[in-house]
């Protein structure tokens, strides 16, 4: 690959990354003061729906894209490029209609089996959606199967911006005007249909020269839609199915949770608010997930590279590099998170209902960013088998076992059979992978080093957050704002502490302490102080 090209690819990876971060951020952040305005019943009817838009928007943002654009750059020319499109572009308005028109006919027969008919005009009102997917999924595959990645990530941020925008106004209005949780609900669903919209006209000028105008002439032969087809479903399903992990968990729980809360002896609107305070560790995930995945991500480009240049050796530095930071990350984050929760609670959510339960599903972000890391490097290597039978095993673990859970063990049964779910589908990618990539997590003695580290973090965060507690008194330290307070402290004192442990126990190499932010900082003071020392 030409040098010039390959920093073209480069600077286009990093501005994905930036606008998908970013949307991340939004997509986890407004979620909080949604709650806090709507309380934990209008939430709940918010979350039940919000993983068919997930779905919807993985399929159009990640998965389809990611495979257009494999079809797009497989192309000989640039007339080919814009067939292969125009296909692509046929198939998905296909698929798309057959899941728009089964949303609107078979509205009310889903939210009668998530246990609430009220549900229904709220997925008639996200079913829209679908109909903008094609288009979505369609410009953004051609453009970055060009190593354009500039319309898709302007396109990414409109969406997210638009949506969370409608969807805080109609949370507003609704308090300010009294709407009943179902009517706020189905405006602030009607935000995916507006934002596809909005985000659709970034690709008008290319829809209507390649998808809409008469087709060219090809150039060279195309698979025939039946082939086509065929890769849609097999490689083309595998990506959406690999970006939607944890979506699709969340809609096993739309099905399960309130439904076996009812069947546990709860009144349908204790269940209700009980499922909305289980939906408060989503967007705690989403954040721990940020964290966790980001810096790792930007060893993505390299890897790619490595595996272009066929330098084995290369490889396995950048994959362990990747595998160590996500997982020592999703580590801090996640003892970080479930040593502050109760103050977290408090101070975003405005009470401590569901501490253990959230606890608990925190963990959760630890297994997501290990698959999550993992599947990046088993597609580079196009290694599906094991991604497709872990994701399958997960899903099949938490249909199974979820509904019995909630009944006996209500949100905390929930809870822990995601955390079960995600460490089944890990455990089946890892044990699945090829031994160099197996043998990441085992050298060195890393996996101990880092428990132990965590282990303290863990010990000196709650005694501090303890000792702060006891000073300011109980009263006090039930409020809010230190709540705010403690939560600052303590992870101040986290990070503290995680850095200090990194350097004292030589947890990362130097490539991997250059990943972190400030880490050419970190390396340059401790040099200097050993120098001193010496």
């Amino acid at each position: 690959m030409p040098k010039d090209h390959l920093n073209t690819v480069f600077k286009g990876a990093l501005i994905l990354s930036i606008s998908s971060l970013v949307a991340k951020i939004l997509s986890a952040v407004y979620r909080i003061p949604l709650q806090n305005m709507v309380g934990n019943t209008g939430f709940y009817v918010y979350q039940q729906i919000y993983p068919l838009y997930g779905i919807g928007m993985t399929f159009a943002l990640n998965g389809f894209p990611n495979f257009i654009s494999k079809l797009v750059a497989e192309q000989p020319d640039e007339t080919s490029k814009s067939l292969i499109a125009r296909r692509a572009f046929h198939i998905l308005s296909g698929l798309s209609l057959v899941v728009f028109f089964g949303l609107q006919l078979g509205a009310t027969w889903i939210a009668a089996h998530m246990g609430d008919v009220n549900l229904a005009p709220i997925i008639s009102a996200v079913a829209w959606m679908f109909v903008f997917m094609p288009w979505l999924a369609t410009g953004r595959g051609y453009y970055q199967g060009k190593f354009l990645m500039g319309p898709t990530a302007v396109s990414q941020l409109i969406e997210q911006v638009v949506r969370v925008a409608i969807i805080i106004m109609a949370a507003y209005f609704s308090v300010r005007l009294g709407w009943d949780n179902y009517r706020m609900g189905t405006w602030a669903m009607s935000s995916a249909p507006l934002a596809a919209i909005c985000s659709s006209l970034i690709f008008t000028a290319f829809g209507l020269r390649y998808l809409l105008a008469p087709a060219p002439a090809p150039t060279h032969p195309l698979p025939s839609y039946r082939k086509l087809t065929k890769r849609f479903v097999i490689e083309g399903g595998t990506l959406c199915l690999v970006a939607a992990v944890v979506i699709l968990l969340q809609l096993v729980d739309s099905f399960t949770v309130m439904r076996g809360l009812v069947h546990q002896g709860k009144l349908p609107e204790v269940a209700k608010a009980l499922k909305g305070v289980y939906d408060r560790g989503q967007p705690l995930v989403q954040l721990g997930l940020v964290v966790a995945t980001a810096f790792s991500a930007t060893l993505l480009p390299a890897l790619t590279d490595a595996l272009a240049k066929r330098q084995p050796i290369e490889f396995k530095r950048q994959t362990q590099a990747m595998v160590h930071v996500s997982l020592a990350l999703s580590m801090a984050a996640t003892v970080g998170l479930v040593a502050l929760m109760p103050q977290i609670n408090r101070l975003l959510f405005g009470s401590l209902e569901g501490t253990t339960a959230l606890r608990i599903y925190i963990i959760s972000i630890l297994f997501a960013a290990l698959i999550t890391t993992y599947t990046s490097v088993l597609q580079s290597l196009n290694e599906y088998t094991a991604m497709i039978i872990g994701i399958i095993a997960g899903l099949a673990t938490k249909v199974l076992a979820n509904y019995i859970f909630v009944v006996h063990y209500g949100i905390n049964g929930a809870s822990a059979v995601t955390v079960l779910s995600l460490a089944v589908m890990f455990a089946v990618m890892w044990l699945g992978s090829p031994e160099d990539l197996q043998q990441v997590l085992l050298e060195s003695g890393y996996l101990i080093k880092l428990l132990a580290l965590s282990a303290v973090i863990g010990i000196v965060v709650i005694l501090s957050c303890h000792q702060i507690t006891a000073l300011v008194g109980p009263i006090l330290a039930n409020t809010r704002g230190m709540a705010g307070i403690i939560t600052v402290i303590g992870v101040l004192i986290g990070v503290l502490v995680f850095v200090a442990g990194a350097v004292y126990a030589r947890l990362f190499t130097i490539r991997e302490w250059l990943v972190l932010p400030y880490g050419k900082r970190l390396i340059k003071a401790v040099a200097k102080g050993k120098e001193h020392h010496s």
